[in-house]
């Protein structure tokens, strides 16, 4: 009986993940189409739009490593991560890379929004050139933190492919890396820069007059305040269960929790959606003037049929 109730709470976690690619695939597809339209076109004008942007495909990529084959090995019997030796090192490597990449993104955005609130005139950081080079040196950070799973990444155990290095432990070490950068230090900055930010906003409503230039930015800057709360509840308990309770907890409550980890990665759309106008705004004019198009067009395409039965 007991056995039943595990195996049934393994499908629903297996299941869970793959919705969880699905919808978030959708909604981060959606998020990174919006924020492409020519409302938020203007770079040089508000830069913050390429870290947007450049987040919401870091999210999509995300969805298809760990969280995918936390359905296809219950319900399947297989991982990608365990199909061949290069699969293993791509993916060990992949699945850090892309989530400390997102976590990254997500900091500098909040010291954006910190700049932009805070100055007067535009930063170096304010600069569509410079925020590029910022997204670069997070990516390539990256990318040289984790490539050593290209080299020591993965071995053959009795036939069968493991995460664990060839030559040296490489576990838990490199979740205890992986919960300092993708989790405590951005929560750390995210936390200190949007504390400033809230703190200007209440001395912002405090006075009498407020410059139309800094309101445009405020539902932004509650969004990412919003945003770093739930990085908070949702990224720390499924990294810290890989980094010290990996050998103590029941896999399928890992696997749970690092859907809850992912869930986190979907959420961007909702939460624009809900708290930022601008977004909403420009996502109903997507989908209105998409309709009328397709109804102008089967106008069109039947009108010279009409007017030769006529």
């Amino acid at each position: 009986m007991f056995d039943n109730k595990i195996i049934d709470a393994e499908i629903i976690v297996a299941y869970y993940s793959l919705s969880v690619t699905i919808v978030g695939t959708l909604f981060n597809s959606l998020t990174f189409i919006v924020l492409c339209r020519s409302t938020f076109r203007n770079s040089r004008a508000r830069p913050t739009f390429h870290y947007m942007r450049a987040i919401a495909v870091f999210d999509i990529l995300m969805l298809y490593g760990w969280n995918l084959d936390h359905y296809l090995g219950p319900i399947h019997g297989f991982t990608i991560q365990t199909l061949s030796i290069p699969l293993c090192r791509f993916l060990s490597f992949f699945n850090y890379f892309i989530c400390q990449s997102s976590a990254w993104l997500r900091v500098f955005v909040c010291v954006d929004r910190y700049l932009i609130l805070t100055r007067l005139r535009r930063t170096w950081f304010s600069d569509s050139k410079h925020v590029l080079i910022v997204i670069t040196c997070i990516i390539t950070f990256s990318f040289g933190l984790n490539s050593l799973f290209f080299v020591f990444g993965c071995s053959k155990e009795r036939k069968r492919i493991s995460a664990e290095s060839w030559a040296f432990p490489m576990y838990p070490l490199w979740d205890y890396i992986n919960l300092t950068v993708y989790n405590c230090i951005p929560l750390l900055l995210m936390t200190i820069f949007n504390t400033r930010v809230i703190s200007h906003l209440i001395r912002l409503r405090r006075q009498s007059t407020i410059q139309n230039s800094q309101i445009q930015h405020l539902s932004m800057s509650m969004t990412l305040v919003i945003t770093t709360f739930l990085f908070l509840m949702m990224t720390i308990p499924g990294t810290v269960a890989f980094a010290f309770f990996s050998y103590r907890t029941s896999i399928i409550l890992r696997r749970f929790l690092d859907g809850i980890l992912y869930t986190y990665h979907i959420l961007s759309f909702p939460l624009y959606m809900i708290t930022f106008d601008e977004f909403r705004q420009e996502f109903i004019l997507m989908i209105t003037c998409e309709r009328v198009k397709t109804k102008a067009i089967t106008f069109n395409i039947a009108q010279p049929y009409l007017m030769s039965h006529v």
